[in-house]
């Protein structure tokens, strides 16, 4: 059994920047043995952060999973409970290790020149390590508004997991001003991100001997050239769509991830699918762009394929989608963000993260943590020890700010 931190008693007030910082290495350490691949549950996770907290005197409450799912949203509170707060959030689960050449144990923390590595040390273990070293500050301070703690489950497949909190915050008669997520952005405080919409396409054809491929409906074949119009949909918008320079990639995108079909060689393949997204900058919406492609297989191709057969065609499914994140700049929650940072620079991302959804449910949102993304779910992933430091100290003015 992985044994718990004590938590300092609320008059034991860490000062030194390096005490802090060990503090949250040795969290980190412990969190970073839980595999929370999306896949797994994250409950022994979040019973081991229970159990850390108790002694805080932090109110808790778990959220479940609505579906029945062995997984939960956890939300932490310091401080008094009718005045409007911020929440720091970030998500528990991690992404595969799969199939990664790792060359240190991904489920474990292996600290070395200036770097912690481990699976989910950057994206964001690391930032749950931040807010729970917090934890002896925050039931010491004298709040005069409260700072929430909320710990999310199945960011990495959809952002799932923290609607159902999300749903639950929203419907309270006292709603949290802002909230900052976590995300690993080098701590720069980024108001932007872009909106995601993913679709499956099924695509039904006609079998038939190749030798009489005339016969048939090549469903790879007319899968094909939807792609193919996917593709040149995608060089239209990067040619001559609407741009926002605080992108790294400044327009909408489209992408191709999946495609499967066909059986042998001499068989005209009856069914094929493949996955498609479009990331929309802020701006704009994936809509458009998925009715367009919506259009061009009912309209061009489609008539073609059911010439040959009546029953063939398209069929798109929809996953859940992300909007986009735009938060203004002169925002109260950037504004404070800037100051806690320690910086007037702010930026855009083309990842997702759950702000947007914070954003949609009333709740001001930036996205700021530590870590660099290019570390994010590669092999060896791991976060600068320096980056925890400087997310300690935004933390520690957070606190102060919410204790005038």
């Amino acid at each position: 059994m992985i044994g718990v931190p004590p938590v300092p008693s609320r008059k034991q007030r860490p000062s030194m920047t390096s005490d802090i910082t060990q503090t949250t290495l040795d969290i980190l350490g412990h969190l970073a043995v839980f595999d929370t691949t999306s896949r797994n549950s994250n409950l022994p996770l979040i019973e081991w952060v229970e159990a850390y907290m108790r002694p805080s005197g932090a109110r808790m409450e778990r959220i479940p999973s609505p579906d029945g799912e062995p997984k939960a949203n956890l939300y932490m509170s310091f401080g008094p409970q009718d005045v409007p707060g911020y929440i720091l959030s970030g998500h528990t689960d991690v992404v595969p290790v799969d199939g990664q050449d790792w060359t240190r144990p991904p489920f474990a923390l292996t600290i070395e020149d200036g770097r912690a590595y481990g699976r989910g040390s950057c994206d964001m273990k690391g930032f749950l390590a931040c807010c729970l070293a917090a934890v002896p500050r925050l039931a010491a301070a004298q709040l005069t508004t409260p700072i929430h703690l909320a710990f999310s489950y199945d960011e990495e497949v959809g952002c799932t997991g923290v609607r159902p909190m999300i749903a639950v915050l929203g419907g309270r008669k006292v709603v949290p001003r802002g909230a900052f997520i976590g995300e690993p952005s080098s701590m720069q405080v980024t108001i932007g991100h872009k909106g995601g919409q993913r679709y499956r396409v099924d695509i039904k054809g006609k079998a038939a001997h190749s030798s009489l491929a005339p016969q048939g409906v090549n469903s790879v074949e007319w899968g094909a050239r939807l792609v193919a119009f996917i593709r040149d949909l995608a060089e239209r918008t990067a040619a001559h769509g609407a741009r926002d320079p605080l992108y790294d990639v400044p327009h909408t995108t489209l992408h191709c991830g999946i495609f499967h079909g066909g059986t042998a060689n001499n068989i005209v393949p009856h069914e094929a699918w493949f996955t498609f997204e479009v990331r929309a900058i802020g701006s704009e919406t994936a809509e458009p762009y998925v009715d367009e492609i919506i259009a061009y297989a009912r309209e061009k191709l489609e008539p073609a394929m059911k010439a040959i057969d009546a029953e063939a065609g398209f069929v798109f499914t929809p996953a859940i989608g992300l909007p986009p994140l735009e938060t203004v700049p002169e925002a109260e929650i950037a504004v404070l963000a800037k100051q806690l940072a320690q910086g007037n620079a702010h930026g855009k991302v083309g990842y997702g993260t759950e702000a947007s959804l914070f954003q949609a449910g009333g709740i001001a949102s930036v996205v700021v943590g530590p870590g660099n993304i290019e570390q994010a779910h590669k092999p060896d992933e791991f976060i600068e020890i320096a980056e925890l430091a400087r997310c300690n100290a935004f933390i520690d003015r957070l606190i102060a700010h919410c204790s005038r």
